[in-house]
């Protein structure tokens, strides 16, 4: 995998390595380089291809802990969800991070990066590999090439089909937040080298509409699909996450749209899970009840230093013990600040700070000393024993989960978008009845507030790659509507340019590709 995006694609088109880093429930294993004539002959090698597009969200390579990477270069071994973890959540103020051992994230944490910024480049071609082997896979998904297969089986690799655009639509919803107008290339480009066009913002958000609720028909409902796997719901919830921002994306509200597809899935069944906590330890594979979709992670098969793995060792710092969170050492990494410390209650058990020999304030961001770290995912067992390969963890990512719905749902209503208020503070308030283990955090009518709702969505949902996005979505992450400390690189935070709510395409895609237009001010 090269930064050439363009000779990158042809390569794909017309040979795919399938050394397949496995997921568990796929329950697929490493197979030997292979070519797609040899590959797609049954309906195994279908699934071991459909394994691989999904481990390409959690492992950056082919082999124990990112090994053999899918693509060349310094940030081969960055994986797509540490990648997309710190352009979330860097920049706000969820996190400081010490910056050691070569992740250099100083750019991302001050709000002050280029169109060459190695991170902002490594999420880029982190998506358009994503989405490149969903295309290769879906070319070979035709009627000529099932007509060899039995009904079954055809109605087998027709559903793994349905699963690969759910893929790619989540990673194309990324480009759209993260970069706004930017190449589009589906499995109906021909093969081989050539400039792939660019799609705007609002262009791109009406395709991902019309994919995401098509597919939506294809996919099975939650309890019929293997956990871990796309079901119809998390087509539902990707269309409801999209059109909770499309104001943002296209420059018109539909708050409606949003709120329809939150009541579907707050209709198929799905409840809370009792303990917050479960939902991030190593057993939370379990939780199928709330999480409707999950980036998986297993010490033997899916082996990273990116994913929960960064997330369980990372806010390790000082005299935190790492066996308590089911690993061998912290890496002391990332902590929060104070601003977001500030909008927890002390009864809140979400709020799970570690303060001990930390300080509130932070002077010195290298210092990993300096800021409140405070758990949220562990590699602990639902009875407090772990496994680990020397620190890798097998804790799930919550990509898409019931709590965000029930958000999404009472935001849609505060803003206008119709629906039931009354619902919506319910909703809101078994979220709340959860988190301080009695109805003492309950709002009213009164209290359910955008400000109320932003605050619990930081509290609800930090750490789970959302907050810039919402941030942005408030008006509150660029300008001065609101500072944390060291917003901007200074230490009480200051305005930062409108230009950074996108981040800029990749210098070395504006070279290769003449149909690219640079985001405005980079």
């Amino acid at each position: 995998m090269k930064t050439n995006l363009i000779l990158w694609l042809a390569g794909m088109m017309c040979f795919i390595v399938l050394l397949i880093s496995c997921t568990k429930d796929l329950d697929q294993f490493p197979s030997v380089e292979t070519t797609s004539e040899q590959v797609y002959t049954s309906v195994e090698g279908y699934q071991s291809v459909l394994a691989k597009l999904y481990a390409s969200f959690a492992v950056a390579g082919n082999g124990r802990g990112d090994d053999d990477p899918d693509m060349a270069g310094t940030t081969a071994s960055w994986g797509y969800l540490r990648v997309y973890f710190n352009l979330q959540e860097i920049p706000t103020d969820e996190v400081i991070y010490t910056w050691a051992g070569g992740d250099n994230l100083v750019e991302i944490q001050f709000m002050n990066w280029g169109a060459s910024d190695t991170w902002v480049n490594a999420m880029y071609y982190r998506i358009y590999y994503t989405i490149a082997i969903c295309n290769e896979f879906l070319r070979n998904v035709t009627d000529e090439k099932l007509a060899a297969f039995a009904e079954a089986d055809q109605v087998a690799i027709r559903e793994f089909a349905a699963e690969a655009r759910f893929l790619r639509a989540l990673a194309y919803s990324h480009a759209m937040d993260l970069y706004g107008n930017v190449p589009f290339v589906t499995e109906q480009d021909v093969v081989g080298a050539f400039f792939p066009p660019r799609i705007t913002r609002p262009e791109l958000f009406r395709y991902l509409e019309g994919e995401l609720s098509e597919i939506a028909e294809l996919l099975p409902t939650g309890p019929q699909h293997a956990y871990g796997r796309v079901s119809r719901e998390a087509a539902w919830a990707l269309l409801a996450k999209n059109y909770l921002n499309a104001q943002i994306y296209t420059g018109e509200a539909r708050y409606g749209d949003c709120l329809d597809y939150c009541q579907k899935i707050i209709d198929a069944g799905y409840v809370l899970q009792e303990d917050y906590k479960k939902l991030f330890n190593a057993d939370n594979d379990q939780r199928t009840e709330e999480i409707i979709f999950a980036i998986q992670a297993d010490v033997a098969h899916t082996s990273t230093w990116g994913a929960t793995t960064y997330l369980v060792n990372g806010p390790i710092v000082g005299s935190m013990k790492a066996e308590d969170y089911g690993v061998l050492s912290g890496w002391n990494s990332f902590r929060t600040l104070r601003e977001f410390v500030g909008i927890f209650n002390a009864a809140d058990t979400r709020g799970d700070f570690w303060t001990d020999g930390q300080t509130l304030n932070i002077d010195d961001p290298s210092s990993s000393s300096q800021g409140y770290s405070i758990v949220k995912f562990t590699n602990l067992k639902d009875d407090g024993t772990f496994v680990t390969d020397e620190g890798m963890v097998s804790t799930d990512f919550p990509m898409i989960r019931l709590a965000d719905v029930y958000l999404m749902y009472a935001e849609s209503v505060v803003r206008g978008g119709g629906g039931d208020l009354q619902q919506a503070l319910n909703l809101v308030n078994q979220i709340r009845h959860r988190a301080f283990g009695s109805d003492e955090g309950e709002i009213s009518t009164a209290q359910l507030t955008l400000d109320f709702i932003l605050d619990e969505r930081g509290r609800e949902l930090f750490w789970e790659a959302t907050r810039r996005t919402d941030l942005i979505r408030f008006g509150r992450f660029t300008g001065d509507n609101y500072l944390w400390q060291w917003k901007g690189g200074v230490v009480d935070g200051r305005a930062t340019d409108a230009k950074f709510n996108l981040y800029p395409i990749p210098v070395t895609d504006m070279a290769a590709n003449p149909n690219l237009i640079q985001n405005t001010g980079y």
